[in-house]
């Protein structure tokens, strides 16, 4: 059924009315404009319209004064039509459905996490830099008899995206008697290398300066991460005492060091990441490659001295601490020869060493039913062993 035209010339008035207005009152307008279009084909679709002279009358008023709603003429206000109470009744429940379906995604997408039976505390600065605060989330069972061993969790994103707001898995391990601290870090698109590492490393020594207050172990604080993640938890286990890396602020007393690291498809030499990740048949650059420029701050084959600061694998040594590498081998963003390159460097230091490798690809499930008990049994391994 064609849907018939009906722009009169008060609604032509409307439009040019509409059109010299800023640019909030033309989205009001276009909101308009959208809503009644798609109410009126909804309504001649089931039935209820006449399929000839329908008119919905666009708002006219002037959205930039708080009276506009009286402004409105009545004519303006009125539908011109004899609608019965079941066409509005279908007026009512599609436009539930659209704002339901247009507002829920939205919301959920900046949603916190929300745990049950968890004491949360959102928000905490564990540094400022530059006018800027640095928050984490602090995810805590809400009965705890002694002080607990804390999971840092880093978010991943390429290093140029994504929030501490995201599902962290660690979460899961809250009723096992671990605090989680979900960290927010600078990312590549405010400040280059070594930025992020600096930022991971102010975020342990504040969990160590605040242990007393959050009731955490400042001796057992593990990190897990995935992707950029993985990468920046790596660097934290690798880089522990490198002066260059630490930054400056609050908490210098305080060690960065971490007692135990699950490094999920990290990448460990920059380097040789980017170098493999292009076609070596037409130079296409990857999304790893311009991640990889993005977080040195120019093309890593003009600074392979940053981009080897960068690597965990450069400061590998017998007092690093345990490590758990996961990595798929269907993996085509950070190749499953990264995980592997960095374990047999950290074996080879002596450094206690799993290497985990799965079917997966890039996102590697490490909720599923045989991951996740690897990866409790380990932070219980390192990050429990004294009780």
């Amino acid at each position: 059924m064609e849907i018939p035209k009906c722009e009169d010339q008060e609604s032509k008035a409307a439009r040019d009315l509409i059109s010299s207005r800023p640019a909030s009152a033309t989205i009001a307008w276009r909101a308009s404009e959208l809503l009644h279009k798609t109410l009126r084909g909804a309504l001649l679709l089931f039935g209820f319209l006449p399929g000839k002279v329908v008119a919905f009358k666009p708002l006219t008023a002037d959205f930039r004064y708080p009276t506009f709603i009286h402004s409105m003429t009545q004519k303006n206000q009125q539908v011109r039509l004899g609608l019965g109470r079941n066409a509005w009744l279908a007026i009512v429940i599609l436009a539930v459905a659209l704002c339901g379906t247009t507002a829920q995604p939205a919301m959920a997408r900046g949603r916190p996490m929300e745990i049950a039976d968890a004491a949360i505390q959102r928000d905490l600065v564990y540094k400022r830099i530059n006018g800027r605060a640095l928050t984490l989330d602090l995810y805590c069972p809400q009965k705890a008899s002694s002080p607990l061993p804390v999971i840092l969790w880093i978010h991943g994103g390429g290093w140029s995206h994504g929030r501490k707001e995201q599902h962290s898995p660690a979460v899961s391990f809250l009723n096992d008697g671990y605090a989680v601290a979900s960290i927010d870090y600078r990312l590549s698109d405010e400040a280059p290398f070594p930025a992020q590492i600096e930022d991971c490393k102010a975020a342990v020594r504040w969990l160590r300066a605040n242990a007393a207050k959050y009731n955490l172990d400042p001796d057992r604080i593990g990190a897990w991460g995935h992707s950029a993640g993985g990468h920046l938890s790596a660097l934290l286990g690798t880089s522990g005492g490198v002066q260059e890396l630490e930054g400056n602020g609050d908490n210098m007393s305080y060690s960065s060091r971490v007692q135990a690291v699950c490094d999920v498809s990290g990448p460990a030499d920059l380097l040789r990441l980017y170098y493999d990740a292009s076609d070596g048949s037409t130079g296409k650059r990857t999304k790893a490659r311009s991640y990889i420029d993005a977080l040195l701050g120019g093309p890593a084959d003009q600074n392979k001295t940053k981009a080897m600061a960068a690597s965990p694998i450069t400061y590998v040594s017998k007092d690093d601490p345990p490590f758990l590498i996961i990595h798929g081998k269907n993996d085509s963003s950070v190749p499953a020869s990264q995980g592997e390159l960095l374990a047999a460097a950290l074996k080879a230091a002596g450094v206690e060493t799993t290497l985990e490798i799965t079917s997966q690809g890039h996102t590697v499930r490490v909720g599923d039913s045989r991951l996740l008990p690897i990866i409790k049994a380990f932070f219980d391994k390192y990050l429990k062993k004294s009780q």
